[in-house]
């Protein structure tokens, strides 16, 4: 792990542990001390079900290009590439080349082919958090008094979202656009890598016109959208469910509404590739909403240790768990990413 990474972390740590101290460790842990177990079992095994059911979204997109490869396999690569996305300070994005690679090495598939399954699993999540962030900014207007600044940062937030994802859903798919920003990309490596550019180039625009080939396979399928989306909706479902249930912990009966739009503005913020994992800043707005909302900060404070508990660290965890599983390879690649 580089200092760089390992600095950016404990700013994150710093982050959660000035916010304890300002609301009170005391406080703090005698609402943590007075949570249902039961509640808390139902929303770690509520987390294991996500995991079961993003795998079953990938494997959609893997068996849609014929690549073969079984779903108890599937998870530990999704798991290694869901705690690269934790420890890397990439807008939540560090994870998916790591995926795409360990997949390209296990299956013996292409490099372009396999990554062109992990962008079509996020293409398909981004459906329903797209429909769930315009939902968000509306409730935002009418549940919270924000000011105009906070508000205009969500709206353009998503925007920049909406743009992002369209021009990204573009150039995978148009040959012209796809090679236009193959050469934009080169003309940047030039400037650091200037052996046999030629040979560069051809390898570039082999590789991304195989990847559009892929992509192309994927979207004729129509099991790749029928299924895919309504079982992506069905994932954030859960993935708030979850939290519910951390709530019901602490004998807090909260709305699925809030808890949604309170979920959505803190993966916003987790997306900013400032923080691993968006660590101490997901954090941090969680309580500050939740408490905003009239839950008391105790109980916001160790409702977000606790949740972020499960769904950050032990998905962390178990990731890194299953580094060893894969070789030396991906965990090298993954150190070159913190």
């Amino acid at each position: 792990m580089k200092h760089k990474g390992l600095i950016l972390i404990l700013v994150g740590i710093g982050i959660i542990a000035a916010m304890i101290i300002f609301i009170g460790p005391e406080k703090i842990l005698n609402a943590l001390e007075k949570a249902n177990p039961i509640f808390i079992i139902l929303a770690v095994l509520v987390q294991f079900l996500v995991y079961g059911l993003w795998t079953l979204r990938w494997s959609i997109t893997t068996n849609s290009v014929k690549i073969n490869v079984k779903k108890r396999h599937l998870l530990p690569m999704l798991m290694v590439g869901l705690a690269a996305n934790n420890i890397t300070p990439s807008g939540r994005g560090g994870g998916e080349p790591v995926r795409a690679y360990i997949l390209s090495k296990y299956s013996k598939c292409s490099m372009e082919s396999s990554f062109a399954t992990v962008i079509a699993d996020r293409g398909l999540d981004m459906f329903p958090f797209i429909v769930l962030a315009v939902i968000t900014i509306f409730a935002v207007m009418m549940s919270f008094s924000l000011p105009f600044w906070a508000l205009l940062s969500l709206i353009i937030a998503v925007i920049l979202l909406i743009v992002i994802f369209v021009l990204i859903f573009y150039t995978s798919l148009n040959k012209k656009a796809g090679e236009k920003f193959t050469r934009w990309v080169l003309k940047l490596i030039r400037r650091f890598y200037r052996k046999n550019p030629e040979k560069l180039e051809k390898k570039a625009l082999s590789a991304i016109n195989e990847f559009q080939f892929t992509m192309k396979i994927m979207l004729k399928d129509r099991k790749v959208v029928l299924y895919g989306i309504p079982l992506s909706f069905l994932i954030w479902f859960f993935e708030i469910m979850r939290v519910y249930l951390v709530f019901s912990a602490f004998g807090m009966d909260i709305s699925l509404i809030l808890i949604a739009e309170v979920f959505i503005i803190a993966s916003l913020i987790g997306i900013i590739p400032l923080l691993p994992g968006g660590l101490g800043a997901v954090d941090g707005i969680m309580i500050l909403l939740y408490s905003a909302a009239g839950v008391p900060p105790s109980i916001s404070a160790a409702a977000t240790v606790l949740e972020r508990l499960i769904s950050f660290w032990m998905t962390s965890v178990i990731g890194i768990a299953c580094l060893p599983y894969f070789g030396s390879g991906v965990i090298e690649k993954i150190s070159k990413k913190i």
